[in-house]
């Protein structure tokens, strides 16, 4: 069985924890971001629970609404936490991933993400590609998809897939969008991605924003088609030399027009704006044309 933890980031329906029983005890996928920690540990304590009894936590990558909570489960007994090799030296060593972070989030870094936290490095397990983790009678399966992230895993766990953010954003009966923040938006490795995800079968997806969907294939098709589409309206944009601000302003109107046309109402859109911030798409998207196709700049 598995469960879905809402961690109330800022507001509900914003970030998932999720917790799996196994026959060797409850493991969590995702643990959010330091701030809501406490939140994460009501949870917890809703079902009996402590960190301590935890079979181990896995993080699909180490952006902080994904894993900034790390460090605190691990000083409160949780066991190991299972991460991509190039995300766990992070883990290790924050500093590099907060001062990455600050530079965008600025003097909101605490309201949003709360604080850093080393996890010791021998609590931390660097998975690769195709490893299998024996969990009770199951094995977690690390399934490397980079595009939203260079050090982003998916996690297979007897038929769900959790996608972390390469597997979009979906909330209730929202559409699912892409999130393009930088530095690592690369449109190549995200479909290739979404093959990997694809040939999984999963029977159920759970990204972290948010909850449980079992039409997989739709879903995907639903991501893959708005991946495209809205990197080419940015390209356009970017053809026409429109600067950073316009740009930013026109991608929040045409994501609330194709929310609008879902019959999502305010307070479904801004659940969508918490765990998505429209304006983090603009830098993400001008970095990877700029860089992987600076060619496609020029008027076609």
């Amino acid at each position: 069985m598995v469960e879905t933890l809402d961690l109330n980031f800022i507001r509900p329906r914003t970030i998932a924890a999720y917790l799996v029983e196994t026959a060797a005890g409850p493991v969590l996928v995702e643990t959010g971001p330091e701030s809501v920690y406490e939140n994460l540990k009501a949870e917890l304590a809703r079902r009996g629970l402590e960190p301590a009894d935890l079979a181990g936590v896995f993080v699909s990558h180490i952006h902080l609404d994904h894993s900034g909570a790390a460090w605190r489960l691990v000083a409160d007994g949780a066991p190991v936490v299972y991460v991509h090799p190039k995300g766990a030296p992070h883990l290790v060593d924050p500093q590099r991933l907060w001062e990455s972070a600050g530079r965008i989030y600025k003097d909101r870094m605490e309201e949003l993400w709360g604080r850093p936290g080393p996890v010791p490095a021998e609590k931390v397990r660097a998975v690769g590609h195709g490893e299998r983790v024996p969990v009770g009678s199951g094995e977690f399966w690390a399934i490397e998809t980079p595009g939203h992230a260079g050090h982003h895993h998916a996690w297979f766990y007897e038929g769900v897939l959790f996608s972390g953010d390469v597997g979009g954003v979906r909330i209730g009966r929202g559409p699912v969008v892409p999130p393009f923040p930088p530095p690592e938006i690369n449109l190549e490795a995200w479909a290739d991605s979404i093959l990997k995800m694809r040939a999984l079968q999963a029977s159920q997806i759970r990204p972290t924003h948010f909850g449980a969907y079992e039409d997989v294939q739709e879903h995907l098709d639903d991501l893959e088609e708005r991946m495209y589409r809205w990197a080419g309206v940015v390209l356009e944009w970017l053809r026409q030399g429109l600067d950073e601000e316009e740009m930013i302003r026109r991608f929040a109107a045409m994501e609330r027009a194709e929310l609008e046309e879902r019959g999502l109402d305010e307070g479904e859109m801004e659940e969508y704006e918490i765990a998505d911030p429209a304006w983090m798409s603009i830098p993400g998207l001008a970095r990877y044309w700029r860089k992987f196709h600076p060619e496609r700049l020029k008027d076609e």
